[in-house]
């Protein structure tokens, strides 16, 4: 490797060369890489859903979900089957193992539910689907006090509009209710004209159609042949001819039923701002740029604002570029006020131009990274930024200890070039080593399981390619710069500043190394002295580092709040409850919401904090995650409002704070079931999520309440609640003897009622990019009373109409609102939210743990339950975490072993790991922290940077003691020599980290964990490489020398035993005689060794 690194630095031009390409290369990359405000989480999931409308939970589970879980059951590589059945549909959400095949398992799960041949016969096409990581870009607000259909057909515009703009790939219409033309008859016109509902829908059938009736050949050429007649619109239906009496009278449509040109009867509505209206969601699957998707939309709306007719607005809201750009800025402007800093200490105590060329280093090696992020799929990210934020101080670390090693060989009086090739050779093996020891600490992020593996991976992916052109730069690069710079003797006089300067950095430089000889020096001496007592207080201070968790001060939470600029409220009523009572109970919310409002307006000066309000009804407000295939799953009892707040970063009130004043303005609701408020932007999961399985429904039911009232005896637990939930009331029909007696079956029953009451489906046209249904059905009034059923007749294969009263019975009943299933068995899951300032998860559920299976053993037997939720994802990133640590120790202890050539000394320079860890508790105790995921995420990179010092010091010790200097003396000589170097990089990553430490803006939260993890962890692990390692080296050399001479001692006086004359009893006389019969072994000692 000397000849490259020689060949460098006589080459200069190469080398500014390839400076110039990575530089180049990263500058004409950036603008062409998305930029995202996370990675999206890859999931191995595949979504089965069924509609059919105006079926039962029971109904659908029975019909349905349970035949399709039959035949999903035993696909190669399911993790889970997760089933959830609504009134109307079944949506079956299949888990596949991490890094299977998804696309073979779609195909395969797809080929057998095709081949079921039992589902009802009005149940919708089952839609098998890969589950998608929906990105949403922004929401379009359309709305103003106009008709129904007039503000439809804005919306309609302007998706087909934004559909076209090439920066999005995907757009949808919320809240909109489809568009249905309902063919209403009423009993009293069914019997006046002696009809049925199925004879008027094939009427209508045989009469809207187009067919094509094949072609004729002549000799101008071929005709085709049409039947042209199928009705679009609502007055073409009405004069369709129903019947045709005996007399030739024709009878219309129109004069037998009312036809509806309108929209379907589902409970679905949505206000902007206390205006009615529509809902445009921009979303993002796949290779497109948020931001580029936003500014062709922002560039688009003027001129198409320009075109709504009057009372019509259109407004832009919950813009994710937004919350990008405010987040990524802040990691910016941190990352910038990290490098100032690092150049500023570097300038202190290096020379201006070698502090110039060692801190060039950093954009040299970001922009080479960045030149790569294609290659590995890597994005401009929250995560992407911060992997630079931290290898910062990192990165210089090497190019500090090449400097110095140049430096140290200028002084001996060799040539600039001398100096830089024997220098960068001195120092090239532990140098080396040590940056790939830091890149085996971020094996871990890579090796963690789920779909928090592919999100923190970024991390890992974009610090080890950081690294990879660190390790370049600093051999290969800096080397020349440094040999073939200007020295201040080949220039004139300074000016006043410049020598100014070099006065204090001399000042800087004398006080380090008086600081080294005299006060280091000195103190390292008497531990080297007391090493025993100095390693057993070192040990003592990690005992005691535990007490931190053991007393209370500090806790652990898997993963912390990530709050957005939305809080939503989300209210449950009872199922079967009028769309009027929901209504009363989300305007109670939106009473305190515009009260808040005013208290807020009232106290912060300033922007309103509260910019917008959003309220949807039958359905809830659209969230980025797993998409798949829609299923109708709301209704009239499910209502959701939603806050939008100014920038997190424009206001000094933080989104918790508006969250729980609104929860304390909000009165009790009157029927609520539920209502929780939500702030969240991004979470594992529940961080109380608790699913109950086996026995029977009303076990579950049981033992759901008893733990419900178990979590609300926790303080801080609020918002407890469970899946269960009473459906709507039910008319349970059942076929009587008379009626079997009259040729009626139990789907004569129940079709002629689901015509009447539901309607029958007669066809389906295509009005534009409109799928309308046309349906036959009861009037909407006699549809709105059971009363209706008293006047139902009942009608025969042969016509004959019978009441309704007289062939069936009725049975008044409450079904489920919502059944859930988890691997082919009904589950009911618990939740609950935790003030993470009173208590955390982690202490409720251990609570919870140990009082659970006594609790369902003694009252539910055969009830068991599973963690889900936050805890879920905690367990299996944690064993994956771990998995990755323990395999990363192995590899940094290789990676050590083999420069160093010794089994022992690996131990000695890994023994600082656990003072990093201390260092990092006791950063986070005193910055007031908790410890969170992303702080273990960063100890487990910690672990890789704390042996760097570690490794060049035991490899200068070795240096020294090859050179024939004494241990002890070597030992000093080598700390003292590595100080300067060891301090430096250890203040240069401290005070990199110091900015984002110490950010104050609520994107950047989430973060500083893991920044407060590897800079205090950093910094107190090198204090202690300065006086553990010395003393640890010293100490395995007393044990080299005390073993040895040991194990010889003992084989000597085995051997002096066994040599003694054997006493043997004479069996004659009794007397004692002596057997003096040599002993021949050996008794030679080996030669003392040291161990290395």
């Amino acid at each position: 490797m000397k000849g490259v690194i020689a060949w460098f630095v006589h080459n200069p031009i190469a080398a500014n060369l390839l400076m110039g390409v990575l530089v180049i290369g990263g500058a004409l990359t950036l603008p062409t890489i998305r930029q995202e405000e996370f990675p999206a989480i890859v999931t191995d999931m595949v979504q089965v859903s069924v509609e059919y409308t105006g079926a039962s939970p029971e109904e659908i589970e029975e019909s349905i979900c349970l035949r399709i879980e039959d035949k999903i059951d035993g696909t190669p590589d399911v993790k889970r089957i997760n089933t959830r059945a609504v009134e109307g549909a079944c949506v079956i959400t299949i888990e596949m193992v991490t890094n299977s095949n998804v696309d073979a398992a779609v195909t395969e799960i797809e080929s057998r539910v095709n081949s079921i041949d039992t589902l009802p016969v009005d149940a919708e096409r089952p839609v098998i689907s890969k589950l998608l990581s929906k990105r949403q870009v922004l929401e379009i607000a359309i709305s103003g006090q106009v008709a129904e259909r007039d503000l439809k057909a804005v919306g309609r515009r302007a998706i087909d509009a934004i559909a076209d703009l090439p920066q999005v790939s995907q757009v949808e219409l919320k809240y909109d209710r489809p568009y249905e033309i309902s063919i209403e008859v009423s009993e009293d016109a069914l019997r006046r004209h002696e009809l049925t509902l199925e004879q008027v829908a094939a009427a209508v059938r045989g009469s809207s159609l187009d067919l094509p009736g094949g072609s004729v050949k002549t000799r101008g050429g071929e005709i085709l042949l049409r039947t042209v007649g199928r009705a679009y619109e609502g007055n073409d239906f009405e004069e369709i001819i129903i019947l045709t009496r005996n007399d030739g009278t024709l009878v219309r449509l129109s004069e037998v039923a009312r036809v509806i040109d309108g929209f379907e009867t589902v409970d679905l509505r949505a206000q902007f701002n206390g205006d009615p209206a529509l809902i445009i969601e921009v979303s993002l699957v796949g290779e497109e740029d948020i931001l580029i998707a936003a500014a062709g939309i922002k560039e688009w709306l003027p001129e198409f604002r320009t075109t709504l007719p009057d009372g019509v607005e259109i407004l832009i809201f919950n813009d994710e570029s937004v919350d990008l750009v405010s987040r990524l800025d802040a990691l910016t402007r941190n990352a910038r006020s990290g490098l100032l800093l690092v150049l500023l200490i570097l300038t202190l105590f290096l020379r201006f131009r070698v502090a110039m060329w060692v801190a060039a280093g950093v954009p040299i090696s970001l922009l080479g990274a960045i030149m790569l992020f294609p290659t590995f799929s890597l994005t401009i990210s929250t995560l992407s930024v911060m992997a630079f934020i931290l290898v910062l101080g990192i990165l210089v670390d090497d190019a500090i200890v090449i400097g110095e090693s140049i430096h140290s060989h200028e002084q001996m009086g060799k040539s600039q070039t001398q100096a830089a090739i024997e220098g960068t050779q001195e120092v090239f093996v532990p140098v080396t080593f040590g940056v790939m020891t830091t890149v085996a600490a971020f094996l871990p992020l890579l090796m963690l399981p789920g779909s928090l593996g592919s999100f923190f991976g970024v991390i890992a992916y974009a610090a080890v390619v950081c690294l990879f052109f660190s390790i370049i730069e600093s051999m290969f690069i800096l080397p020349s710069h440094l040999a073939h710079r200007r020295t201040s003797s080949k220039k004139g006089k300074p000016n006043s500043f410049v020598a100014g300067w070099q006065r204090m950095q001399e000042t800087m430089a004398n006080g380090l190394e008086r600081v080294a000889k005299f006060g280091y020096g000195r103190v390292l001496n008497d531990a080297i002295e007391w090493r025993y007592a100095a390693c057993a207080a070192a040990v003592g201070v990690l005992i005691m580092s535990s007490a931190l968790f053991s007393s209370g001060r500090m806790r652990y939470q898997f993963f912390p709040p990530v709050h957005g600029d939305m809080i939503f409220a989300t209210l449950s009523m009872p199922q079967g409850i009028p769309l009027e009572r929901t209504e009363i109970a989300v305007a109670q919310l939106q009473n305190s919401a515009a009260q808040l409002k005013k208290e807020l307006d009232a106290s912060i000066p300033g922007p309103s904090v509260v910019k917008h309000v959003v309220v949807t009804i039958g359905d809830k407000l659209s969230r980025s995650g797993p998409q798949g295939p829609s299923a109708k799953i709301g209704g009239a009892h499910v209502a959701e409002i939603g806050l939008e707040l100014t920038s997190s970063m424009d206001r000094d009130i933080r989104t918790i704070e508006v969250s729980n004043r609104w929860r304390d303005l909000t009165a009790p609701i009157p029927d609520a079931i539920e209502l929780s408020f939500n702030v969240l932007a991004f979470s594992a999961g529940k961080p109380v999520d608790i699913e109950l399985r086996g026995g029977s429904t009303e076990q579950l039911t049981a033992a759901a309440a008893l733990l419900r009232q178990k979590l609300g005896t926790y303080q801080g637990v609020y918002d407890i609640s469970d899946s269960f939930r009473a459906g709507k009331q039910e008319v349970q029909l059942a076929l009587r003897d008379e009626g079997r007696l009259l040729g009626l079956t139990q789907l004569d029953l129940a079709r002629q009622v689901r015509q009447s009451f539901y309607g029958e489906e007669v066809q389906r046209i295509q009005r534009g990019s409109d799928d309308v249904r046309v349906m036959v059905r009861y009037t909407e009034q006699e549809r709105q009373t059971l009363g209706s059923l008293d006047n139902m007749r009942v009608r025969t294969k042969e016509g004959i109409e019978i009441p309704f009263a007289a062939v069936a019975n009725v049975k008044l009943a409450r079904g489920f609102a919502t059944i859930e299933r988890t691997d082919l068995q009904r589950v009911v899951t618990v939740t609950a939210d935790v003030d993470r300032s009173i208590t955390t998860p982690e202490l409720v559920l251990s609570d919870v743990q140990d009082a659970l299976p006594s609790l369902l053993a003694a009252s539910f037997p055969g009830v068991t339950y599973r963690l889900g939720g936050e805890q879920e994802e905690r367990s299996q990133t944690s064993s994956g975490l771990l998995r990755g640590a323990v395999l990363a120790l192995l590899v940094i202890y290789t990676l050590l072993a083999i420069p160093l050539k010794s089994y022992v000394q690996p131990l000695i320079i890994m023994s600082v790991i656990p003072f990093g860890i201390v260092g990092a508790i006791l950063g986070h105790y005193i910055m007031g922290w908790n410890l969170v995921f992303f702080s273990i995420l960063g100890i487990v990179a910690l672990s890789g940077v704390v042996v760097n010092s570690s490794l060049v010091l035991v490899h200068t010790i070795n240096r020294r003691r090859n050179e024939g200097v004494g241990l002890e003396e070597a030992v000093r000589m080598a700390a003292i020599a590595r100080f300067r170097p060891i301090a430096l990089t250890t203040v240069t990553t401290f005070i990199g980290l110091l900015p984002l430490m110490f950010e104050a803006s609520p994107p950047a939260m989430p973060l500083i964990p893991m920044a407060i993890s590897l800079g205090y962890g950093v910094l107190y692990a090198s204090i202690m490489t300065l006086f553990m390692v010395p003393c640890g080296y010293v100490i395995i050399d007393d044990w080299a020398k005390f073993f040895p001479g040991i194990v010889p001692a003992i084989k000597e006086a085995i051997t002096r035993r066994r040599a003694l004359p054997e006493v043997v009893v004479d069996a004659d006389t009794d007397a004692p005689t002596v057997d003096s019969t040599p002993w021949t072994g050996s008794t030679s000692q080996p030669k003392g060794q040291t161990l290395n």
